[in-house]
């Protein structure tokens, strides 16, 4: 997949996200009990929508469509396995059958794209260079590496966002903090029958900012680490098909050139 569509790509489920959201609260807003609209979404706040539990929502659909992008790009890589890049027979790899193989992948639609063909495209350009196993090894072995590195990369906007909601429930509280206490130094506010209960009311808010704040965090990061290991998953099972159909098998033809 080139750069240009997976950045069309992850806009429109940028966007989808956001959509997605604002509907989400919208079905919150209209079906769900006073009680449970004031924790969820704050929505007595004379400045509603623009509310931080509300950001929140927006803040954990975008990570949802986030994992959505990762969970796609891991099932592709789960499918590159069963496109028969390799033979699978006992038979030893010679370079002309290696620059056949080479060849037959860069015609492929993610070539240049996912870990497996472009681990082998590196292996055998090694190979046929020095014409050494244990140096096609060492280059496996870097990929590997790189290409680990390269999905811990993919998820640097999901850890953002994992710290981003703590972080919104925390400055929700420290607000509805300020506002009670806002409320409550004022004179005429002091000598109200209902004083103690808005104030109250108030402080509550603030504090079930913070808790739904970590309960969404807790969703997230317990979908990414299922996302992130499936596509962790992916990659360790290219390194072995790689290595028994590819490293192992490698064997030298008198007489032939690279």
């Amino acid at each position: 997949m080139s750069t240009k569509v997976s950045t069309i790509r992850r806009l429109v489920v940028f966007l989808l996200s956001v959509l997605a959201a604002i509907v989400f609260i919208g079905i919150l807003r209209f079906t769900m009990s006073p009680m449970l609209q004031e924790i969820l979404l704050d929505a007595d706040a004379t400045f509603w929508p623009f509310t931080v539990q509300n950001v929140m929502w927006v803040a954990l659909f975008i990570g949802f469509g986030e994992l959505f992008l990762r969970w796609s790009a891991a099932s592709d890589e789960q499918s590159q396995l069963k496109r028969g890049y390799l033979p699978t027979d006992d038979r030893q790899l010679d370079v002309a059958t290696l620059v056949q193989i080479k060849e037959s992948i860069s015609s492929r639609r993610f070539a240049k794209s996912a870990f497996l063909p472009r681990m082998i495209t590196r292996t055998i350009d090694q190979y046929r260079v020095s014409r050494k196993e244990d140096q096609a090894i060492s280059v496996l072995n870097s990929s590997l590496e790189l290409y680990m590195h390269e999905i811990d990369l993919r998820y640097s906007i999901l850890r953002y966002l994992t710290w981003l909601i703590p972080s919104l429930g925390f400055i929700g509280t420290v607000m509805g903090i300020m506002f009670a206490l806002q409320y409550a130094g004022v004179p005429a506010n002091a000598e109200a029958e209902d004083f103690l209960y808005q104030v109250t009311q108030r402080l509550g808010v603030a504090f079930t900012t913070t808790l739904v704040a970590l309960v969404m965090s807790a969703v997230l990061v317990l979908i990414q680490s299922i996302v992130q290991s499936k596509e962790e998953r992916a990659l360790n099972e290219a390194g072995q098909y790689c290595l028994d159909n590819l490293i192992l098998r490698l064997g030298k033809s008198e007489g032939s050139s690279s």
